[in-house]
């Protein structure tokens, strides 16, 4: 018997171990692929809210791929929010150095406003 075949209809590489084939997968690809709490929040939707959506990310084997690029999106679009808010508030590295409570105060409002920004368009949609 071959130790390695390959299923012409699916696609699927097997490999023989002890008298049985495995699937063999590529599962390093997922643990390199962080789902952070973007993608938890995102997971936590489609299962309440989209169990088809959800189910069939699942079974295809595509759900940690989708989670982590929802992940990353989510934290760039945040970033990119902040960025642009804090520079259109005037909120500066000046102010910081000249009243770190009113700074604080102002990030915190930013960061607020962000994460409904993300929540809102990418992560509860």
């Amino acid at each position: 018997m071959e130790k390695y075949i390959t299923d012409e209809h699916t696609g699927l590489k097997y490999e023989l171990v002890g008298d049985y084939y495995l699937v063999v997968g590529d599962d390093e690809l997922e643990e390199d692929q962080p789902i952070r709490v973007w993608g938890q929040r995102h997971l936590r939707h489609l299962k309440r809210h989209h169990k088809v959506i959800y189910a069939n990310l699942l079974t295809s084997g595509k759900l940690p791929e989708y989670l982590a690029d929802i992940d990353r999106q989510a934290e760039e679009l945040f970033l990119r929010l902040v960025k642009q808010m804090a520079e259109s508030e005037g909120v500066t590295e000046a102010l910081k150095a000249k009243n770190q409570m009113l700074w604080v105060q102002k990030m915190n409002n930013l960061r607020n406003a962000a994460t409904e920004i993300v929540s809102n368009g990418l992560i509860y949609r």
